[in-house]
């Protein structure tokens, strides 16, 4: 790849097109590292702006990520299927390929993680260290990813692991928020809330989680091989708080507040059979059910206190990059500014 080593401080990232992989290619680059992107899309269809440097190759070929690694010391492993789909497939042999290219380049592998990994017994408040067992088929898969990583922890890979509850942002992916709730480059109608009455629910803005992993990454040479760490992010603690703050935000914009309404589930499942992306998301749906926070207490002790952007703020700048709302529409509102921390 030649010499761009700029001091170490060079970053490959998989699945920077998507949510979490875009925002900490981003910070990453704010904080002055020099980042390349992987891309499976031509020279000619690649992402041009960001300051970047797009690479053309795939996660799934251990040629592609070899090559691309080369010289880096941090690999941000935030690749997974469009769609959640194929999970079985794919998720381990990309994760495999990135551990390999660690292993010889001498690269810090860092994963956004999930509360996937958890079960019932597990709820309602987990730490890093809270039982591990998966209710579903994708908790099962991201509980062998990090046994994975620990295991390469073993022989001299390191590894930090910030697992966070549903993601949300202007470029959220595919999340919750921007498929279960609302639906992307669409003005808000209304908000479809899935949370049963009463019932709390884990929310991760994704600039936060982006800022936690460049912060954390500044200090990794005083961290252990293997480092996992819970955000608290933001604790809907009625099921209700999300919807609501939709809610304010698109009124304050349009002078009308769209109607929460509660998810047709009994809809989903009969359409489920059909896309794939419901199918997901309907395994998924215990998460829902009952109370699930998490617990920052050992990422506090670290950095001291948790990157944490105000809720309103938070929603306000998800829906105008989602494209929701325009900008226009209430020519005051300035740019997200630095997050506060908790």
């Amino acid at each position: 790849m030649g010499n761009d080593s700029n001091n170490g401080m060079t970053a490959l990232v998989l699945g920077a097109t998507g949510g979490i992989g875009g925002e900490v290619a981003r910070q990453l680059r704010d904080a002055g590292w020099r980042v390349r992107a992987l891309t499976r899309g031509t020279a000619g269809t690649a992402p041009r702006d960001e300051g970047l440097t797009w690479l053309n190759g795939d996660a799934m070929s251990h040629e592609d990520v070899m090559r691309c690694a080369e010289g880096c010391k941090v690999i941000v492993h935030a690749v997974n299927p469009p769609g959640y789909r194929n999970w079985e497939t794919f998720v381990l042999p990309m994760l495999d390929n990135t551990i390999a290219a660690a292993a010889a380049h001498g690269a810090t592998i860092v994963l956004p993680g999930t509360v996937y990994n958890f079960g019932p017994d597990a709820f309602p408040l987990l730490d890093e260290e809270s039982p591990q067992h998966p209710v579903t088929r994708k908790g099962m898969i991201r509980v062998e990813l990090e046994r994975r990583l620990e295991a390469a922890s073993r022989r001299g890979i390191r590894s930090i692991i910030v697992r966070a509850g549903d993601f949300f942002g202007p470029k959220p992916g595919n999340s919750w928020f921007a498929q279960g709730l609302l639906k992307s480059g669409q003005p808000v109608a209304s908000i479809a809330n899935p949370a049963e009455a009463g019932v709390g629910h884990q929310w991760a803005y994704l600039p936060d989680v982006a800022r936690t992993m460049v912060e954390l990454l500044a200090r990794r040479e005083a961290l252990g091989a293997f480092e996992r760490f819970h955000m608290a992010g933001h604790w809907d603690a009625t099921g209700l708080q999300m919807a609501q703050a939709i809610q304010r935000v698109v009124a304050r914009r349009t002078a009308k507040a769209p109607p929460i309404k509660r998810t047709p589930w009994w809809l989903m499942r009969v359409a489920a059979p059909f896309v794939p992306t419901l199918r997901e998301l309907l395994e998924m749906r215990y998460l829902w059910k009952e109370p699930v926070q998490m617990v920052n207490s050992r990422l506090v002790q670290v950095l001291g206190r948790e990157p944490h952007t105000p809720l309103d703020q938070a929603v306000e700048a998800s829906l105008i990059g989602m494209g929701c709302v325009h900008v226009s529409s209430s020519p005051g509102v300035q740019p997200v500014s630095c997050p506060d921390a908790v």
